[in-house]
């Protein structure tokens, strides 16, 4: 049986290269390079609302609209940021809806979204999520509420 080749020192030892801290937009916010916004981690209300004022550009408004829908529908769902990420959810720390900033759209994560009917359009490698993608000029509001209402009745995700 032959021995599996030694690991030389200088792979163990290869230094990680540390990236350099992003830089604060004019406005004082930091934003990942798809224009997500870098926001402390917290709970309710504020701290969603300061994730979308800090949102760039036309995405600040379906951010609004976003929470305008899930607020209206599920006026009672639990709110946070958490990775960067708004969530919105039950209140016990499981989520059924959260949202992410790209460069050319806004990306919703319906976390049981493949048993809503019909399902969120963008498929997922995780099994029971489903995607929406929101550009500048799209946003079917009353398909997105049906889709909010049908999420809050699931399982949502705990994190």
């Amino acid at each position: 049986m032959a021995k599996a080749p030694a690991k030389t020192s200088a792979a163990k030892k290869a230094p990680m290269k540390k990236r350099k801290p992003l830089k604060p937009d004019a406005d004082g916010v930091v934003r990942l390079s798809g224009g997500n916004p870098q926001i402390a981690k917290g709970e309710g209300d504020a701290v969603v609302q300061t994730f979308i004022k800090a949102m760039p550009g036309w995405t600040k408004e379906i951010g609004a609209k976003i929470d305008k829908v899930v607020s209206r529908v599920v006026p009672k769902a639990a709110k946070a940021v958490k990775w960067n990420t708004p969530l919105y959810g039950f209140g016990d720390g499981t989520w059924f809806l959260a949202f992410h900033v790209y460069a050319k759209y806004v990306k919703v994560s319906f976390f049981r979204g493949a048993e809503m009917k019909p399902m969120p359009p963008e498929g997922s490698k995780v099994k029971h999520v489903r995607y929406l993608h929101i550009g500048e000029v799209e946003f079917d509001e009353k398909q997105f509420a049906d889709w909010v209402k049908q999420a809050s009745k699931l399982p949502g995700e705990k994190m």
